[in-house]
């Protein structure tokens, strides 16, 4: 007669993706052990949102998600949806308010909540939690999977790789996992940056360093416009910073290391088209026709920007496409996260189990998927670490 054992499953990775994996094969029967090579798990979650954790949006958009295989996210999400997230986390005691129109905070205002509650649940589980844990080596031996730390060697079933990306200042975001997976012969597609800012070539930044205003970036390269994005812009003495920004600047970025040529053009009153812009300048002189050029933009724009704008050759041209060479980017430490990693197209998308390796998976920032600003991101962690989690658990071992 067979015993039936737990499936031993290891987790390498104590973030948002990793927490979520163990808690989703704890609940389904897999004894797990989770690996975290900082002090404590779930560092990157808490400076998440400015410290607030935007943890996941209910506006499901469709150009969310970006990556070499663009529609791979796509099974996880159905598999544990929006509205699955926001169950789960109010099972957990995290009572979410919507902000932003979608975008969805704990009511604690604090996201070491929604660390804690995980942590909480994983350990209520079951789940070893094992810190300051450095993985070596991850390989497989006679069915068995072994993963190195210094003086240790865990063995498992199943192993699931969640340890992020370079991307963020926290300790421990250095690409180690990367490593990992290509050691077991995945491809890796290059880490760059994401949703960072972007450094341009002007003469004129210092003037307009630290100014906040609406507009809208549209990105070009080799002069096509790949992509667009309008909200708050922050002007820096290097370039351009802000959400708008940071939504396009993978594109940009990708393209600059292709060699590309990359240019962000910048529209400072995108509620007008180029011919009501004409007309209200006009209407705007002929109001006030005592105004110098020095006062003509006075309430319309901040002094700092308007002082930029009059410099211009062309007023009108410069606010309604203020065009900028990109020259450069933000560092992986100022990157909320990565664009790259992990090639999916060797990666199951029903179970984010490897196709070179059984009982492999993945979760997580270090695959090849990268959303938008918003709790995107956060939403791929929870859907891909919950996926990872029942397929690694699915099967008992036998014995």
């Amino acid at each position: 007669m067979k015993n039936m054992e737990k499936k031993r499953v290891i987790i390498v990775g104590g973030g948002a993706s990793g927490l979520m994996a163990a808690i989703a094969a704890a609940q389904n029967g897999a004894a797990v052990t989770l690996l975290e090579q900082n002090e404590k798990p779930g560092k990157k979650i808490c400076v998440t949102g400015n410290g607030k954790c935007n943890f996941t949006n209910i506006q499901e958009q469709a150009d969310a998600y970006r990556g070499e295989n663009p529609d791979f996210w796509q099974e996880a999400l159905k598999r544990f949806s929006v509205e699955a997230t926001v169950a789960f986390f109010t099972r957990l005691g995290i009572y979410p308010v919507n902000k932003n129109n979608g975008y969805l905070y704990p009511h604690s205002g604090q996201a070491a909540s929604v660390a804690e509650v995980l942590c909480m649940e994983a350990r209520n589980l079951g789940v070893k939690i094992k810190t300051n844990q450095k993985v070596q080596r991850v390989f497989r031996e006679t069915d068995i999977w072994k993963i190195q730390v210094e003086g240790w060697t865990y063995e498992g079933d199943a192993v699931i790789l969640a340890n992020g990306s370079k991307a963020s200042a926290i300790s421990g975001s250095d690409g180690s996992g990367y490593e990992l997976a290509a050691a077991l012969g995945h491809k890796i597609i290059e880490p760059l940056p994401a949703l960072t800012a972007l450094k341009c070539r002007n003469t004129g930044f210092s003037g307009w360093a630290g100014v906040r205003t609406e507009g809208r970036a549209t990105l070009l390269v080799d002069g096509k416009k790949t992509a667009e994005e309008t909200g708050e812009l922050q002007l820096t003495d290097y370039g351009v910073s802000g959400i708008p920004v940071f939504q396009v600047s993978r594109y940009g970025i990708r393209a600059l290391k292709q060699g590309k040529n990359v240019i962000l053009n910048l529209n400072f009153l995108p509620e007008f088209s180029r011919e009501q812009l004409n007309t209200f300048l006009k209407m705007r002189k002929e109001n006030c026709p005592y105004k110098g050029k020095k006062e003509f933009l006075t309430g319309l724009f901040p002094d700092k920007l308007a002082k930029v704008l009059l410099a211009a050759k062309n007023l009108e041209e410069a606010i309604f496409s203020y065009s900028l060479r990109v020259t450069g980017y933000q560092s992986f430490e100022q990157a909320q996260v990565c664009s790259g990693g992990v090639d999916t197209r060797s990666v199951d998308k029903r179970t984010l189990e490897s196709r070179k390796n059984p009982g492999l998976y993945f979760a997580g920032e270090l695959l090849d998927v990268d959303g938008k600003c918003g709790g995107y991101n956060l939403q791929w962690a929870w859907s891909s670490g919950y996926v990872a989690g029942i397929n690694a658990a699915r099967q008992q071992k036998n014995t």
